[in-house]
């Protein structure tokens, strides 16, 4: 009985860490933390509002087995928007209880925006 209480808290813990986590990237990134918490609408602002991937790229994070490979995009894009390379992208894909808490607790700031008012002054 014991052991299944130490297995159940260790689980709700790791739960709460990566929920947290993600709610802390979601903050980060100008998007409501909250979202972290709600199933499918979760993966919708990971893939469309932290990632800036289009629409096609939520679709395909919905279709079971694609969805393995269109992450690992939405994942590299996720750090690249970050300041992170694609390397630390593949680390959130593939060791994600790791890099995850990295990313949201760490110095990491989102510099998408700021890449985008670069991109339109350098347009005027």
């Amino acid at each position: 009985m014991e052991l299944l209480f130490s297995f159940l808290a260790f689980n709700l813990g790791f739960i709460l860490l990566m929920i947290a986590s993600i709610s802390m990237i979601f903050v980060k990134a100008g998007q409501p933390g909250w979202a972290s918490i709600i199933p499918i609408y979760n993966v919708y602002v990971l893939t469309c509002g932290v990632a800036k991937k289009e629409l096609m790229w939520f679709i395909l994070m919905l279709i079971p087995f694609v969805n393995s490979i269109a992450a690992l995009f939405v994942f590299v894009a996720v750090a690249e928007n970050f300041g992170k390379s694609a390397g630390f992208g593949l680390g959130l894909a593939f060791f994600t209880p790791i890099f995850l808490p990295i990313l949201a607790f760490g110095r990491a700031e989102y510099l998408y925006r700021q890449r985008r008012r670069k991109d339109e002054d350098d347009a005027w």
